[in-house]
């Protein structure tokens, strides 16, 4: 089976400038370096990157939100290097924990914000 193609030949999507993320528009291989057409950053893959997963593009500490779309989506459950491919083995998402259900409200994310 063929790679997907990224549009306009891109190969990678930040959404929001504030992202920790950026999302892959096609399979990216490890080594590959990847930079922001806005100067914002450069990285080089430190994992292949499957189609539609997402790397990270700066430093993230064990503890520290990670966002995309502009959003706290998880955080990160141990440091997370930039290039690294950002996914569940690193990043525990705080959306759908009913075993935290009781605290809603009172969850603050190291770095978040109330933090």
């Amino acid at each position: 089976m063929a790679a997907p193609h990224a549009p306009s030949g891109r190969a990678f999507l930040q959404m929001h400038p504030d992202d920790d993320v950026a999302i892959a528009l096609t399979e990216l291989a490890r080594g590959t370096e990847i930079a922001d057409p806005d100067g914002r950053f450069r990285v080089v893959l430190q994992d292949d990157i499957p189609f539609g997963h997402k790397f990270a593009i700066r430093p993230i500490a064990k503890g520290q939100p990670v966002r995309k779309y502009g959003q706290v989506i998880g955080a990160a459950s141990r440091d997370i290097a930039p290039g690294e491919h950002a996914h569940v083995h690193n990043i525990e998402s705080l959306r759908g924990r009913g075993d935290l259900a009781r605290h809603a409200g009172r969850i603050q994310v190291k770095g978040g914000a109330g933090a």
